[in-house]
């Protein structure tokens, strides 16, 4: 499963050239930022699961 601040790779990557994205908001619509260039995106919950490809670093709890 996914939360908040870990990196995901998305199924398309992004026109900058990445594919890593990092989640900075959690709700019924989840907001991403792409790790190249900064942007950021809000999609639905159920756009991103449909899209998400797989975890590449979970964020590390304290």
């Amino acid at each position: 499963m996914y939360g908040m601040h870990d990196i995901v790779e998305m199924k398309k990557p992004h026109p900058c050239g990445t594919n890593r994205w990092e989640i900075i908001r959690m709700g019924a619509d989840i907001k991403v930022q792409c790790t190249g260039c900064g942007h950021i995106v809000m999609i639905s919950r159920r756009q991103f699961e449909k899209r998400l490809k797989k975890v590449l670093e979970k964020h590390a709890e304290n």
